[in-house]
């Protein structure tokens, strides 16, 4: 999974705000700025066959009315049950966290 910024071949570039799931696709963006605000379109690559499909835009605005609410602090966990892995090979688990 890749998200193109506003427009190809503007990719977002994973750094401490920023963080692209491999496991669901999804972008989570911390502490939004004025600098974040456009259109993002998802990009899934199949490395096999190197098809490509591009999700439709969406657009990430800023409020301006002060409205933005309250989210208690959380941890998100999507992890099955268990987990079987060959001695090995890697291993990748996603967490993150989020509130206010």
């Amino acid at each position: 999974y890749s998200w193109v910024f506003n427009e190809f071949p503007s990719f977002v570039t994973e750094d401490s705000r920023r963080f692209i799931s491999q496991e669901t696709g999804n972008l989570y963006i911390s502490k939004v700025q004025t600098s974040d605000v456009g259109s993002y379109i998802c990009l899934v690559k199949n490395t096999v066959t190197n098809a490509r499909v591009l999700s439709p835009p969406t657009p990430l605005t800023l409020r301006n009315d002060g409205v933005m609410g309250e989210y208690e602090p959380k941890i998100e966990v999507h992890f099955p049950y268990t987990v079987t892995a060959a001695r090995g090979t890697t291993v990748k688990m996603e967490c993150f966290a989020l509130g206010k």
